[in-house]
């Protein structure tokens, strides 16, 4: 195990060094760590990632890791999303854009194609003339395993006790 504040020297799992340098900017060390904390973690605040690159540097600051994400999402290599009331969360941008899906009661956060959305953007776009930004875009409910739990309790769509439209 790496001791704590040392570089790791592992070798770049995906051209991030090419896409900086290709932008003016080297891959430091800490710009590394984040990175790898990033697609590692997926959908992850500066806070989580702060503890990931600690496991490695100890040294490491949040104000580092939120000045690097910054830089990291100007250069389009991360991207984030607000998933709660919270930080926002932040995820390789290099993935496809797609739509978070939070559970509020669980608070698993699953990732849609955004695809699935196309016709609620057409309607928008043809109603208001909104073009959407998607990348950025939560969808709160609940997840396939808490409906079924909630409906168990005899919890309705909305929450224990609240009447769906039908009834």
């Amino acid at each position: 195990m790496p001791r704590a504040g040392f570089y790791t020297g592992r070798v770049v799992s995906t051209d991030w060094q090419t896409d900086l340098r290709n932008r003016g900017y080297r891959l430091t060390p800490q710009r590394q760590l984040v990175l790898e904390a990033v697609d590692k973690l997926e959908h992850a605040t500066p806070e989580d990632i702060l503890a990931e690159v600690r496991r490695t540097a100890g040294g490491v600051n949040i104000s580092t890791v939120y000045r690097t994400l910054d830089l990291l999402e100007e250069l389009g290599l991360v991207s984030h999303a607000h998933l709660g009331h919270g930080a926002p969360a932040y995820h390789l941008a290099e993935r496809h854009h797609h739509l978070h899906l939070m559970c509020r009661d669980c608070e698993k956060v699953q990732e849609a194609d955004v695809s699935v959305a196309e016709g609620f953007t057409r309607e928008l776009r043809a109603a208001f003339g909104f073009d959407t930004d998607l990348k950025h875009f939560a969808l709160y409910g609940r997840c396939q395993e808490c409906s079924a739990k909630a409906a168990e309790r005899g919890g309705g769509p909305g929450g224990p006790g609240e009447r769906s439209a039908s009834a």
